[in-house]
């Protein structure tokens, strides 16, 4: 067994040294195209289905407001989700606050979504959510017309007032995001003319994918050496079905624990490796991993393959910073992995860190410390003395705090695997807002 829980009337656990991690598991769907096509769907006149949806906590906020907005949503016996779209325009003003819970994706995306609407609405989160900075979306959709009326740093709670006919834009994204890009294309699919943002560092392109396949008249150039995406107002979005490979993100988790849990042995399969997210696996082996990409294929517009991945020795490596938005939310689990690489592992640029569910520059340094690992904290990222192979102290008579963020969660997950004495994690509960499968696939595969 991989793990124990400690109170049966908490959510804490702590994980133990782990078995080899053998045999075969598939990860949930992709969390980002989950939300993407959700919301696309319920844009598009008439019925689109889905399979392979991610159905986290974070997926299923966005399934319930796009029901607010008119949108009909129905899950089948076989997993498959069924959206009759009200279509683009024919949004409707949502009777009640929007409940985002602890998905940025969701609200900011959303908020780009409504703002060329003729409507208001009031966003909500969870306590994690409401402290994370939407003044990044605020600018952009506010130049194309929308009203907001927010705290000063743009947390929620805040109320959005749609503009009809919004203002096309031109936009150049002052920090690589692509829920940035993505909230300013989804508003200027209502609106009249030609919107366009301006990429100086490529981020994923989710997004720009299905907007086409849906049919939306989208082109993508580079001017400068930066890529610009324009996108034509009024659109007249087609239904499609979707089918949504293995989230990346997810699957790291499992990259790593195979390579650091001596005589693992571990297929994944139906990863996306989409080349905007593939960046861990490009650190990874860079460290030494053993990854083998078989059978790849495309699957709905995106290349898949699954993965194999066994036990190997890794190495400290300085984490080129032009790599972090293929990989900004797979940092976390890297920091694992480098506590257990042979020398040091620096990662810089990672800035975005401090502004995601949690500070996962600082929660991570703190929560690896208390491990036994060797880590500095710079303002920018941080510096891992690696154990060589040998297995972590654990955190003993202390429990790491994950403020609420389920990645932290996850990572340190991964670290109690390879420890002497356990990792004890204050609060799992947060896991299922992306990978409510995870436990038990890490137990199982474990067995």
């Amino acid at each position: 067994m991989a793990l124990s829980k400690t109170r049966a009337s908490m959510p804490a656990h702590t994980f133990n040294s782990s078995a080899p991690l053998t045999g075969r598991i598939r990860v949930p769907g992709d969390k980002s195209i989950s939300h993407r096509a959700l919301m696309f769907a319920g844009l598009a006149v008439g019925e689109s289905r889905i399979t392979g949806l991610l159905e986290g906590e974070d997926v299923l906020a966005t399934a319930a407001a796009m029901r607010q907005l008119g949108a009909q949503i129905e899950r089948l016996d076989d997993g498959t989700w069924v959206v009759h779209g009200v279509g683009l325009g024919s949004l409707v003003e949502p009777a009640q606050a929007l409940d985002m819970g602890n998905s940025g994706t969701s609200t900011r995306l959303m908020m780009g979504l409504l703002a060329s609407h003729q409507l208001k609405a009031t966003f909500v989160g969870d306590a994690s959510l409401s402290g994370r900075p939407m003044n990044r979306v605020i600018t952009p959709l506010s130049q194309m017309g929308a009203s907001f009326e927010a705290s000063s740093v743009g947390t929620l709670p805040l109320m959005l007032h749609g503009a009809f006919p919004a203002v096309p834009i031109t936009y150049r994204l002052p920090v690589a995001s692509a829920q940035v890009k993505s909230a300013v294309l989804l508003a200027g699919l209502n609106t009249p003319g030609i919107t366009r943002v301006i990429e100086p560092v490529a981020t994923r392109d989710h997004t720009e994918r299905m907007l086409t396949g849906f049919g939306a008249k989208l082109e993508v150039g580079e001017e400068n050496g930066e890529r610009v995406i324009s996108i034509h107002g009024e659109a007249d979005l087609k239904p499609m079905d979707v089918v949504v490979p293995g989230d990346p993100s997810s699957a790291a988790f499992f990259l790593v624990a195979a390579s650091i849990v001596p005589g693992s042995d571990l297929l994944i399969e139906n990863v996306g490796l989409n080349p905007t997210r593939a960046g861990i696996l490009t650190v990874l082996k860079q460290m030494g991993a053993e990854i083998d990409e078989l059978d790849p294929r495309e699957v709905g517009g995106e290349p898949v393959a699954d993965l194999r991945v066994r036990h190997a020795p890794l190495s400290g490596i300085d984490v080129d910073p032009a790599i972090v938005p293929s990989m900004v939310d797979e940092f976390p689990v890297l920091f694992v992995a480098a506590a257990f690489a042979d020398g040091t592992t620096k990662c810089s640029g990672l800035e975005e860190l401090r502004v995601k569910e949690s500070d996962r520059i600082s929660v991570m340094a703190a929560a690896l410390t208390a491990a036994g690992a060797s880590v500095e904290e710079q303002e920018d990222g941080l510096t891992i003395h690696g154990t060589g192979g040998e297995p972590l102290r654990g955190t003993s008579n202390s429990r790491v705090k994950t403020h609420l963020d389920h990645r932290i969660a996850m990572s340190m997950a991964i670290a109690g695997l390879a420890s002497k004495d356990g990792v004890d994690i204050d609060d799992t509960a947060p896991i299922s807002t992306s990978f409510p499968t995870f436990i038990d696939l890490l137990d199982g595969a474990a067995r």
